[in-house]
């Protein structure tokens, strides 16, 4: 057996130059790396304890690994992003001609249902927008300009608290937004936005904090007392989950990442292309959007049923 030295044990130099791979030339966010950092360290850990490295394993150390994921219990869709961020890893060796080919190239990922994301009726963001325009306080001015541009935009919700404060103000229907990675994209705003935004900004200086961190909080639309200078996720979905009760709506159904599916939802379903409902919501890659095909699916039957001549023969 061949004696493992310390660099071949940890991989560190093989994992970290993957890594800074993945931040210079794919722009992926923190979270990302993060994500991929832990994955990759699990399946380090793995091989360590079969006497091998991420550089020196084969195939069947990988299909030891994925047996093993299973026996742990962890979801299918847990266990195919692991092997996911190996696949991803194992390229990279492959064209730094560390390795000759992947071991992962033949294993294919679990099979997973794709679960339908939890999303709103048109109703009930229309009783949710209808419910926060009765409050005329500057609380209810800037909780109804979060749900218009919200709605408006599909926009993730630290790209919604972290707006900056020239959002509106040219009345613009597109703004330009800076999403995960870094990347910019343009995303619409309808006029009820706009107006909710105006409104808003008439009461909009109450909320600067005072002292030093009134000059980092004037750049967002949303300013706050808190350390990033904009309203806070926590403090939004607290406000969220208080209207939906008000609304009579569940508010365990109710959050910033639901109003973006039903942003998306909601377009599909009135006509709009998935490819166009891709570039709205940021996705890097179809297939992300593609949980929202149920929705065409059954625009189609409707289609189907309602213009072939066939459909309503008895």
């Amino acid at each position: 057996m061949d004696v493992l030295t310390p660099a071949d044990t940890v991989s560190n130099r093989h994992l970290e130059s993957f890594l800074e791979m993945m931040s210079a030339e794919r722009g992926a966010a923190k979270n990302t790396l993060a994500a991929y950092r832990n994955d990759l360290l699990d399946l380090t850990s793995h091989l360590l304890s079969h006497d091998t490295t991420l550089v020196k394993a084969k195939r069947p150390d990988l299909e030891d690994w994925m047996v093993f994921l299973h026996s742990q219990g962890l979801a299918a869709s847990t266990v195919a992003r692991r092997l996911s961020a190996a696949k991803r890893f194992y390229r990279f060796c492959q064209s730094e001609g560390w390795i000759k080919q992947s071991p992962t190239r033949l294993i294919n990922s679990p099979r997973q249902a794709k679960p339908l994301p939890k999303t709103l009726s048109e109703q009930q963001v229309n009783l949710l927008l209808e419910t926060a325009g009765k409050n005329q306080s500057p609380k209810g001015l800037r909780m109804l300009a979060l749900l218009e541009v919200l709605y408006a935009s599909g926009l993730r919700v630290t790209e919604l608290l972290s707006l900056p404060n020239h959002i509106g103000k040219r009345n613009e229907n597109l703004i330009l937004v800076t999403g995960k990675g870094g990347k910019e994209r343009l995303v619409p705003l309808t006029k009820t936005a706009i107006l909710a935004i105006n409104n808003w900004r008439e009461v909009r200086k109450s909320f600067l904090p005072k002292g030093h961190r009134q000059q980092r909080a004037t750049k967002f639309l949303f300013p706050s007392n808190s350390i990033a200078g904009h309203l806070s996720r926590e403090r939004f979905f607290a406000m969220l989950k208080t209207l939906a009760a008000k609304s009579g709506l569940d508010p365990k159904g109710v959050s910033p990442h639901v109003l973006r599916h039903a942003f998306a939802s909601h377009l599909l379903a009135n006509g709009a292309d998935l490819r166009v409902v891709q570039t709205l919501l940021g996705h890097t890659d179809i297939s992300t959007t593609e949980i929202y095909t149920h929705i065409l699916d059954e625009r189609l039957k409707k289609l189907v049923k309602s213009a072939h001549p066939l459909a309503n023969r008895s």
